[in-house]
């Protein structure tokens, strides 16, 4: 089942149009994710008490509608695969009913020295919390 964050659009974060600048997306994205990491009991500290870290190695990122200065915004994140040294996710941003933007990655799990590596004992069950229903 994906993890559900709400976000408002601070003033601050929007560019002259009113509009979420449009690097910040990658952030509120970024920050959903290490929440729905910390709810499964995988927060980026203990991750790092078990000597690794979740890298980014791919994204795509899908802009549909702005997200305006003010909004409350809701980001559903998604576990789309597993495999031995790295995860899928899929993320989706919107307003009400109404999508915003979309973000699909692709994250290697490596020890702090930046050295891909398994997964961490139980890390791979603890995803399957997150995973797509479709």
């Amino acid at each position: 089942m994906a993890h559900v964050d709400t976000v408002r659009v601070r003033w601050s974060e929007v560019d002259p149009y009113n509009h979420l600048n449009h690097a910040l997306y990658l952030t509120f994205f970024e920050q959903a994710r290490i929440d729905a990491l910390a709810e499964i009991g995988f927060s980026m500290g203990q991750l790092q008490a078990l000597g690794c870290q979740i890298v980014v190695t791919e994204v795509a990122v899908k802009f549909v509608k702005s997200a305006l200065g003010g909004d409350d915004v809701r980001i559903e994140t998604e576990m789309l695969e597993t495999r031995r040294v790295s995860t899928s996710w899929r993320q989706r941003m919107y307003r009400e009913d109404e999508l915003l933007a979309t973000i699909d990655l692709t994250a290697a799990i490596t020890d702090l020295h930046g050295r891909p590596r398994r997964l961490p004992d139980g890390f791979a069950q603890a995803l399957q919390q997150l995973a797509s229903q479709s």
